[in-house]
């Protein structure tokens, strides 16, 4: 969408007040409208597509506090959500031109490969694995996977503390393969918020995920549960696109670049996922 900035133009005229008969002088201010140039890119671009076409469709989660959640107004709300916004406006797309499909650890390959979304901006660790079907430009944020239990569980300390036992995590994701690896008993299922109420039943002992995930579900549900331990793994996480798009990857790479400069990143961080978490320097983007 065209991007307007008004100029207020004042002119005033003056006379001199000794003068007999004559009106003081007024001011008047007119609003100028001028259209700031739109991006230009390169023809047949994907940059050059999107910004063309006025609007561009974005995965995301839509059940993950302070990265990607759905409110009441029915919009998704987070960091991821405006890491999205960061990007669609460098291609002149305004956040209300953004379409937003719900992606969940399990589709986000697939809805890439089947040109479903655009982009897929949803805690999406970059591994390479993944890396051997679709591109990530970033990563964007260094989280940890972590442990989530009940509020009065003294018991689990550590990922040791896990081996053994039953522990809830999603199908399809990094946390659900390590879990396996370090000889947890998975419980797999679609959202991190279904596994909350296996955690109140007891039917498991604790969910492992991303620590920024994990501590987003314990704001949320405040008094009910509690991180513990440290992170045992690095997740950089990233902006999955479609595969072998070169030049789409290294130009959000350039732009998540200057976000870091200019404050933009850290201003997204403060107002999501920076009401819970404190702020650290992003990650260098991995030019690959």
């Amino acid at each position: 969408m065209t991007r307007m900035r008004i100029a207020l133009v004042a002119a005033a005229a003056a006379a001199s007040l000794a003068l007999a008969g004559c009106a003081g002088g007024g001011g008047t201010a007119t609003e100028e409208a001028t259209e700031e140039p739109a991006p230009t890119f390169e023809a047949g671009t994907t940059m050059a597509e999107l910004s063309e076409a006025g609007t561009i469709t974005v995965g995301t989660k839509f059940d993950q506090p302070l990265f990607g959640l759905v409110g009441p107004s029915g919009v998704p709300e987070g960091f991821d959500v405006e890491i999205a916004k960061i990007i669609a406006s460098e291609l002149g797309i305004s956040e209300d031109n953004i379409e937003w499909t719900e992606t969940v650890s399990a589709n986000r390959e697939p809805f890439i490969e089947n040109g479903q979304v655009d982009i897929v901006v949803a805690t999406y660790t970059i591994n390479d694995k993944r890396k051997e079907v679709v591109s990530f430009a970033g990563p964007y944020y260094m989280a940890g996977q972590s442990i989530l239990v009940l509020a009065d569980n003294d018991d689990i300390e550590s990922e040791e503390d896990l081996v053994g036992q039953p522990v809830c995590s999603v199908t399809g994701s990094t946390p659900a393969a390590k879990l396996a690896e370090i000889g947890a008993q998975p419980v797999l299922t679609d959202t991190y918020t279904n596994c909350l109420e296996p955690l109140r039943s007891g039917q498991v002992v604790a969910v492992s995920t991303d620590n920024v995930i994990l501590a987003g579900l314990a704001a949320q549900n405040e008094g009910e549960f509690k991180v513990v331990g440290e992170p045992f793994t690095e997740e950089p996480y990233g902006i999955g696109l479609a595969k072998d798009d070169t030049e789409f990857r290294m130009w959000i790479n350039d732009v998540l670049e200057a976000a870091y400069e200019d404050g933009r990143y850290e201003e997204a961080w403060d107002a999501t996922a920076g009401t819970v978490l404190p702020f650290v320097e992003p990650p260098a983007v991995d030019r690959y």
